[in-house]
């Protein structure tokens, strides 16, 4: 159902876009291919699988250049997440790498091995499966895409809230090098190289490395350990080579190995049991457990494309990619052995995807087949150490997938154009799962534990496969060279599978397959630039129709345990708008600004209460989680002219409205707050030299963005929270040829 707010929303926007039009007629058309003096430049995005013009494709898109990331001080991409409307990006929980990932209203909260995003990681054209590790740095990258709404029909499964592409620099023969050094607040010290060069006239070869390190932002009071460190390296290898004119083959090889410190929580609540006061600094905590913590992640790949002739292209890409965790959890942050959580989780997976691409006046089309092949196994135990137990639970889930797909855009004349595809999935899982309860204190393999179980809760293999069709229309309308609008239809659907939690002895139909979730939305847009080049405005309207939402619910039972299970709980309406603007008020002043809204609903929910043993419905009080109302971002950019070049002054004030961090309130969750960064930036004239100064959260702003709530369980209030970072500065030097 509509709210008012809602609806004065569209109301506001539907106006907007009327003035915009006027004016828009009276333009003529221009050349946007470059920039000229005082308008914006042309961006170039990839995000229908064909470079195009940003303002010429029916798809909410942002986009990120190198230029920009560079400019704002980007480090990873969880800081874009206050560039866009409606995009939470944020780091979950115990580690720096592993993504939480929400595009208007639809995600994954949970990162445990087997389950699957509903935000699809794309290193250039490679899917990444798994969360681990996903948090990437920008290193060596060309553009950063960001699609909003389900992209099954290009993009398969999974991305039924959005995707993201990490577009990596493209090899071009040419010699360079880049090397930046960077400084900053808690003895941050980071070092970037990068290069590349021709071996031969056919033969280009390219890499990057970074060494990224940070004392922590508080420490393990009891341990003298760091909290929230940085200990990260990072690499990436190209080669490029040119078989002929019409052939040409990539290879890529990336890894990257994290041993920053497993996060500590912040004590919410004061503790039942221990003496030691709830601390006031939120970065800071107490650890039962030790708090070494790694995660490495590593891939290769290999694309060929070959122009077929003047009309036909197809593409071959190969990819392998496998990641390792290993980590410690205290969910209670305490000194005492209440809920110790260490965890390995494994992945890897093998991926072919062929694509086919016809363009001609009118027609341009893209299909092909995809396969995916992938392991994802782990295990953690549950230490309940005040009890004297120790629950282990592990397991693997074996995925395979194949897929047909094809999308097509007819251009009817000069204004109208159509676009129509769909995408054939089909998905197979086994299973295998166990849980058993110990006596006595038990670190999986770490100790030298050895006994049989007192009680098997789990211990089961299981089978399921489902198929599913995601069908894309579309339809634009070219007003005139400055103006477009369209109106698409999309369906995603997100995998189902197997929760690798599950406990039977509490739960009989744990052990059943959940179901995939689907999305279907339509969109209204409009794309426009105005005032003579000077000013860009895009928008979008959504209305989503979300089924069969998987819903991840664990409740802690007194006595030991925590119940866990995956439901098909949810069927839900999700609705809002989004407008992104760019506006170059002189030839060096530039402002940003981005809004967005989104108004999402349960229409029911059914939930297995694990205590009462009943179906309960309660969708009067389950609120979408990781989805705040209102996101809005306003920045300018400025520059001023030197006899030794150029500074450029940048800032922005990034808002999120209230937060809740889990389907149902808690403590956790997180009030409306908004963040300012602001950068100055110097460029030598010759381009070779950067001297750059980025204050980040410059009000120091304290915001929770993650953490686990159990209540008053095992004899201890379980609430611990986790926090986005303070305020920070740096200062990098960059020399490049």
């Amino acid at each position: 159902m509509n709210t008012p707010k809602f609806k004065h929303s569209l109301v506001a926007a539907a106006v907007a876009t009327l003035l915009s039009s006027p004016m828009a007629l009276a333009q003529e058309q221009q050349d946007t291919t470059e920039a000229e003096d005082g308008k914006l430049e042309r961006i170039e995005v990839t995000a229908r699988r064909t470079s195009e013009s940003l303002q010429e494709v029916p798809v909410a898109v942002t986009a990120f250049g190198e230029g920009e990331l560079e400019r704002d001080g980007i480090e990873d991409i969880t800081e874009l997440q206050y560039k866009m409307p409606n995009t939470t990006f944020q780091v979950s929980r115990g580690t720096n790498s592993t993504l939480t990932a929400y595009i208007r209203g639809v995600g994954q909260q949970d990162p445990l091995w087997g389950f699957e995003p509903g935000v699809g990681i794309y290193i250039d054209d490679v899917y990444v499966a798994r969360p681990q590790g996903a948090v990437l740095e920008v290193l060596d990258v060309q553009r950063v895409e960001v699609l909003r709404g389900p992209q099954g029909t290009l993009y398969g499964k999974n991305t039924i809230g959005g995707a993201m592409k990490y577009v990596t620099r493209e090899l071009t023969g040419y010699d360079e090098f880049e090397i930046k050094g960077t400084v900053g607040s808690y003895s941050q010290a980071d070092l970037k190289v990068s290069g590349q060069t021709a071996l031969a006239d056919n033969f280009y070869v390219g890499g990057a490395f970074a060494t990224l390190n940070r004392d922590g932002f508080g420490e393990f009071v009891n341990t003298g350990d760091e909290n929230y460190n940085k200990e990260l390296m990072t690499g990436r290898l190209n080669a490029k080579w040119l078989v002929s004119k019409d052939i040409n083959v990539k290879f890529a090889a990336d890894w990257t190995k994290d041993d920053s410190n497993a996060r500590g929580g912040h004590r919410e609540q004061e503790s039942l049991l221990s003496d030691e006061p709830r601390l006031n600094d939120v970065y800071d905590a107490y650890t039962a457990m030790p708090t070494w913590n790694e995660v490495e992640t590593e891939g290769y790949s290999m694309t060929v494309d070959w122009a077929i002739n003047n009309d036909w292209m197809f593409k071959s890409v190969t990819a392998y990619r496998e990641g390792l965790t290993n980590t410690n959890i205290d969910f209670d942050s305490t000194v005492n052995p209440v809920l110790l959580v260490p965890a390995i989780y494994e992945d890897d997976q093998t991926t072919q995807e062929f694509q086919f691409m016809y363009r001609d006046d009118r027609l341009d089309f893209v299909g092909g087949l995809y396969f995916y092949e992938g392991e994802a196994c782990g295990e953690f135990g549950t230490v309940l150490g005040l009890l004297g137990l120790s629950i282990d639970t592990g397991g693997c889930v074996d995925t395979s997938s194949e897929a047909v797909f094809g999308q097509a855009t007819y251009q009817l004349d000069d204004q109208w154009s159509v676009t129509v595809g769909g995408r054939y999935t089909r998905d197979d899982k086994t299973a295998d799962v166990f849980r058993y309860t110990y006596a006595g204190v038990k670190f999986l393999d770490r100790g030298n534990y050895s006994a049989d179980p007192i009680v098997v809760n789990s211990d089961f293999t299981t089978q399921a496969d489902w198929s599913k069709f995601s069908p894309h229309a579309s339809v634009s309308y070219q007003v005139d060279p400055a103006v477009m609008l369209y109106a698409s239809y999309s369906n995603g659907f997100k995998s189902g599978g197997v929760d690798m939690r599950a406990d039977v002895s509490l739960n009989p139909d744990a052990s059943n397959p959940y179901d995939p979730e689907t999305v279907d939305t339509v969109e209204f847009g409009v794309k426009s630039e105005l005032l003579d080049g000077r000013m860009r405005v895009n928008a979008a309207t959504f209305f989503s129709d979300y089924q069969d939402m998987q819903v991840t619910v664990q409740r802690a039972i007194e006595g030991g345990g925590v119940a866990s299970q995956v439901l098909n709980a949810a069927d839900s309406t999700v609705q809002g708008f989004e407008i992104e603007s760019t506006f170059a008020a002189t030839s060096t002043l530039n402002f940003t600004g981005s809004l967005g809204y989104i108004d999402a609903e349960f229409d029911s929910v059914e939930f297995f209460n694990p205590e009462t043993q009943q179906v309960e419905d309660v969708s009067d009080l389950w609120s979408f989680q990781n989805t705040p109302k209102v996101t809005a971002n306003l920045g300018f950019t400025k520059e001023f002219a030197l006899e030794s070049g150029s500074l450029v002054w940048s800032g922005s004030v990034s808002y999120r409205d209230d937060t809740q961090i889990f389907e149902v309130p808690s403590p956790l969750d997180e009030e409306a707050y908004s963040l300012t960064n602001t950068s100055l930036v110097w460029y030598s004239n010759s381009g070779q030299w950067t001297v750059g100064l980025h204050a980040k959260n410059v009000l120091d702003e304290e915001y929770r963005v993650s953490g686990y709530n159990f209540g008053s369980t095992f004899g201890e209030n379980i609430v611990t929270g986790y926090y986005g970072d303070p305020r920070t500065v740096s200062l990098s030097v960059g020399y490049r040829f």
